[in-house]
């Protein structure tokens, strides 16, 4: 069981504020000074400062974060896996939404296969919620498409797709198309600021110095069918990881742009917080996962 001050260090943490880490924990506020505190003369240093009226972290309360957080996913862990001993296997993962939807339905129907009494629980969100996840030890693992911290997540790359320009067979561009510059007079769709495909384009242009207000119509939506489906019809174009447009590509619905100016690939990630004590069971459920 993980320390009860640890947790007030955690929950402080995530609220940055100790009066409302008092009400989610249910004491009172000099309860929870009074835990930190404890913690801090343990340890021997600072956690916590004030600049002002802001709280922040110390550097050594960052590196008491990454480790607790650890921890504490390992103890929910260590928990499940006691109760399930002699009893049905759990999975609990998170997957970003081009991954979850079109790239693991095959690894997960072969698991399943193998395995009956396999209880799998699989979470569709963004990179930064599925990390969030996983730092409060709600997800055991997660195969994201976005940024992390290096130093505090482990991690195993599960693939690398091509990221491609598409559009409707018909679609009437204004001019010849051979860069991707040649593309800002048609209309971009693309995801909401903070979806993973987002990133991936906003570096792609970065790194030909332009954005995504480069194009001269910029439609943002939150549904990737939709988009999907728009592009189909002839609405303007956006950019897919190719296993996401496959089908209608095959059916002549879509059609990929070929650019002169260098493609796009982007790996996806299979990780887990640095440091686990379950790295080996993870690292083989990874394999499990990443059968041909």
């Amino acid at each position: 069981m993980l320390d009860f001050r640890v947790e007030t260090f955690l929950t402080v943490c995530e609220t940055m504020n100790f009066t409302r880490a008092a009400q989610l924990l249910h004491i009172t506020q000099p309860a929870v000074s009074q835990h930190i505190h404890a913690l801090e003369m343990q340890y021997g240093t600072r956690l916590f400062l004030y600049e002002g009226k802001q709280l922040r972290l110390t550097e050594a309360g960052q590196l008491f974060l990454q480790t607790a957080a650890t921890m504490r996913h390992d103890v929910r862990r260590l928990q499940e896996a006691l109760q399930q001993m002699d009893s049905r296997r759990h999975l609990r993962f998170g997957a970003t939404l081009s991954i979850g939807e079109y790239l693991l339905p095959s690894p997960l129907l072969r698991l399943l296969t193998d395995d009956p009494t396999l209880q799998l629980r699989m979470i569709t969100a963004n990179t930064q919620e599925l990390l969030r996840l996983m730092d409060q030890g709600e997800l055991d693992f997660a195969i994201v498409e976005g940024s992390f911290d290096q130093q505090v997540y482990e991690g195993l790359v599960y693939c690398a797709q091509r990221f491609i320009p598409v559009a409707a067979p018909d679609y009437p561009f204004p001019g010849p198309v051979r860069r991707m510059a040649d593309l800002l007079d048609a209309r971009l769709l693309v995801r909401e600021p903070g979806s993973g495909t987002r990133g991936v384009l906003e570096q792609a242009l970065e790194a030909r110095n332009l954005t995504v207000h480069s194009f001269r119509y910029l439609t943002e939506l939150g549904s990737l069918n939709l988009i999907k489906s728009l592009v189909c019809a002839g609405a303007g174009i956006s950019f897919f990881y190719q296993p996401v447009v496959q089908a209608e590509l095959d059916r002549g619905d879509l059609a990929e742009i070929p650019l002169e100016d260098g493609e796009i690939r982007h790996d996806f990630t299979f990780l887990w917080r640095r440091g686990s004590a379950f790295a080996p069971y993870y690292r083989e459920v990874f394999r499990l996962l990443h059968q041909d």
